[in-house]
């Protein structure tokens, strides 16, 4: 149970995929005290009516989304509202004296015209250069004292979690990269459209939005933080016929000299104390492994031939690609342990 001074937290569109998650990690956390949820389509009705599984973790109502409400019952705010109508309502908590934690994408382009070209004009755009973008194991040190932090979206999650130690390394060329990645169903969020009705994923498996997915241009935003802009990146995002998961795989050719031995070190020395990253070496590891959990397992094999370095990771993207990852910044935020409300077993089988 969390004690009486904990942090209180509240859930802004807590009955989505995203928030519901979110709900079921902070009823486990013993340092925050869940004080409010807000639904604006289940305004009025329990929480628990609408999700029958957190019976008995969360007998709150669902209000509909007030900021200046919502600052008087809670400290710190995880929004999780569509992208685009969440940066409005994260201004006025933080000016209501709330810190945030957004899963949108609303924060995680610090430019304002990359923003627009994707999502449109941002409505707070001073706002976008304070974000601090959440990738926790990349992030730890501006996360104390943070008054926003902008949760990466799951797709890049993945492709940065396997990308960013081989780049800083210089272990690889950085033109030709290519990220191929799986993901479940629930990645589009608990939405009604033709596309994720059953009958239309199940027994198939398609690729979408080829050269047009918003998480192309965060992951490429990343990279070029590494590069200054000398980079090519092919990002290309596949629909699975399952629920939870995303399996990248990374594409790139290694820099003369670099062999399967240094490429170990450095995800070994970068990942050697981090407690949801596991490296895997040479064996490739499953999607299975990270279900229900805040983990990313990292495998890599070398394509003698090409001299091409596959690099595999998995992610649940409900887990360490939204609502786990947001619970760890929320924890290095707060002074907290990083683990803290987050130690789960995948559900195998």
């Amino acid at each position: 149970m969390p004690a009486p001074d904990s942090i209180r937290v509240a859930v802004v569109g807590a009955t989505g995929y995203v928030g519901a998650e979110l709900v079921g990690y902070l009823a486990g956390h013993p340092g925050a005290r869940l004080t409010a949820v807000t639904s604006e389509q289940s305004a009025g009705k329990l929480l628990a009516d609408v999700h029958p599984f957190l019976q008995g973790a969360c007998d709150l109502g669902l209000v509909p989304f007030e900021p200046k409400a919502v600052a008087g019952e809670a400290d710190v705010a995880f929004t999780a509202l569509p992208h685009g109508a969440s940066a409005a309502g994260v201004a006025a908590l933080l000016d209501a004296g709330v810190e945030v934690v957004d899963l949108s994408a609303d924060f995680r382009l610090s430019d304002p015209e990359e923003y627009a070209r994707w999502y449109g004009t941002h409505p707070v755009p001073a706002l976008l250069n304070e974000a601090v973008y959440g990738l926790t194991e990349f992030a730890r040190a501006a996360l104390p004292g943070a008054r926003l932090v902008a949760n990466p979206g799951c797709y890049p999650t993945g492709a940065l979690l396997g990308l960013l130690p081989l780049l800083d390394a210089g272990h690889i060329e950085t033109h030709g990269i290519v990220v191929d990645s799986k993901s479940g169903v629930t990645g589009a969020g608990r939405t009604v459209a033709a596309e994720y009705l059953f009958a239309e994923i199940s027994d198939s498996f398609r690729a979408y939005k080829v050269g047009n997915h918003r998480h192309a241009p965060e992951i490429d935003g990343n990279v070029r933080a590494r590069t200054g802009g000398d980079h090519s990146l092919t990002f290309v995002p596949h629909l699975l016929p399952i629920k939870r998961g995303i399996l990248s795989t990374i594409y790139t050719r290694l820099r003369p000299g670099v062999d399967l031995a240094a490429v170990e070190q450095t995800f070994r020395a970068r990942y050697e104390q981090e407690r949801f990253v596991r490296v895997c070496g040479t064996r490739l590891p499953e999607l299975r492994e990270v279900v229900g959990t805040n983990d990313c397992a990292i495998g890599w094999a070398v394509d003698g031939g090409s001299n091409t370095l596959v690099t595999v990771t998995v992610i649940d993207n409900l887990g360490k690609g939204a609502a786990g990852q947001a619970i760890q910044n929320f924890n290095v935020m707060q002074g907290l342990p990083e683990s803290t409300g987050l130690e789960r077993v995948a559900l195998v089988p």
